[in-house]
């Protein structure tokens, strides 16, 4: 005699329902994802700053001074042509030629001779390299927070 035979599927409303897990779990991947390569980039700019500032006082010991806000970074790269020229060069200083932060802007570096160093920065120091972050600009809080030296 033959029985009916029932099929051994997934109704249509399991199906439904692992699809929906699917998508919550998925979204929460994407989402921590996310936050992990946010603090991946603070770190990168926290470890590019900290070697800008190695090679920035290797730069003072041969040089006896910091180079000028003009001549910025590119001063542990390749010798300034414009005043003060160092005598004592010795560089580069730097395994390459320094670029942007993690999030495609040039770090900002500001000689303690300039009038334009931040007012929150301590008066002590010769220098200060900034990454203004996620909205490359100044300020922000949380993944839009700068990236500084003093700090």
């Amino acid at each position: 005699m033959c029985g009916f035979h029932q099929s051994e599927g997934f109704t249509f409303i399991e199906t439904i329902v692992v699809i929906a897990i699917g998508t919550i779990l998925s979204a929460g991947c994407v989402y921590s994802g996310e936050k992990l390569i946010a603090i991946a980039r603070k770190a990168a700019a926290k470890s590019q700053i900290g070697q800008f500032s190695s090679a920035l006082q290797t730069y003072f010991l041969d040089c006896g001074r910091f180079p000028t806000t003009e001549q910025g970074l590119k001063a542990l790269w390749e010798k300034p042509v414009f005043y003060p020229v160092p005598e004592n060069w010795n560089g580069p200083y730097v395994d390459r030629q320094p670029g942007s932060d993690p999030w495609g802007t040039d770090f900002k570096y500001i000689s303690a001779e300039s009038s334009s160093l931040p007012s929150e920065v301590p008066s002590n120091l010769p220098f200060v390299l900034i990454s203004y972050g996620a909205d490359k600009k100044e300020g922000g809080q949380g993944d839009d927070s700068d990236i500084v030296s003093w700090k």
